[in-house]
């Protein structure tokens, strides 16, 4: 690669691509750290909660499906990692591999945000157990939560903090779909380089750490009831 053609991969502010490159990875890092403060603040939320209505939130965590949340589970581990290989891809310069594992990356996002909507979010609606429209259980729900002499009220809470947590779990998920999306549509058009791939390093960082979100979720929404 010509001097001439290095030099453009670096923006006018930066002395040289190392440069640019740290302020980059700086600026991603604080990025993260208010998210982590962010999901910081629901996580203690859902701590106090779940002591002050351990029964209760016992007897929520039953009415999800841990095989389902498992497999979701699957699905973004093994995302992460061709996301690790498209930014390994990104470094070396190899184009194809690159667009290859990004759109394997998409395809996984979109698979978890599928499953999550169709048979998760939805089954929630449609046996009554969402909050905010008509929570009522039935059935085996009622009958488990009876069983374990729950509240209402508190498993109700329980859906609140698993839909809101979830939500915007979900919601970042989305993002970065769209990232992923203009990836891949960056990569085709071959603007990105061995010279110039901070922001697939950039975009592998978020999908990491929204990722290991997940990983925190899962265990503390589903996993309490897994004796049913």
């Amino acid at each position: 690669m010509s001097e001439a053609h290095m030099d453009a991969a670096v923006a006018e502010q930066f002395d040289d691509r190392e440069q640019q490159h740290e302020a980059a990875g700086f600026g991603m890092w604080i990025f993260l750290a208010t998210e982590i403060m962010f999901f910081g603040g629901l996580f203690a939320s859902y701590t106090i909660y779940r002591n002050l209505y351990p029964t209760a939130f016992l007897a929520g965590s039953g009415l999800l499906n841990v095989k389902i949340g498992a497999f979701n589970t699957v699905v973004l581990i093994t995302s992460s990692l061709t996301m690790a290989m498209a930014v390994h891809s990104a470094q070396l310069g190899r184009r194809k591999a690159l667009i290859t594992f990004l759109i394997l990356t998409l395809l996984l996002g979109l698979t978890f945000l599928g499953v999550k909507l169709r048979f998760e979010w939805y089954h929630d609606y449609v046996t009554h157990v969402a909050p905010g429209f008509g929570f009522h259980p039935e059935g085996a729900d009622l009958a488990h939560i009876e069983a374990l002499h729950a509240p209402l009220s508190g498993v109700e809470l329980f859906m609140c903090f698993y839909f809101f947590m979830t939500g915007v779990h979900a919601l970042h998920m989305v993002v970065g779909v769209g990232i992923l999306t203009a990836l891949i549509i960056m990569a085709w058009r071959g603007r990105i380089t061995k010279d110039s791939h901070n922001v697939v390093e950039m975009a592998g960082l978020y999908w990491h750490f929204v990722d290991i979100i997940w990983i925190f979720l899962f265990p503390l929404l589903y996993l309490l009831g897994v004796t049913r």
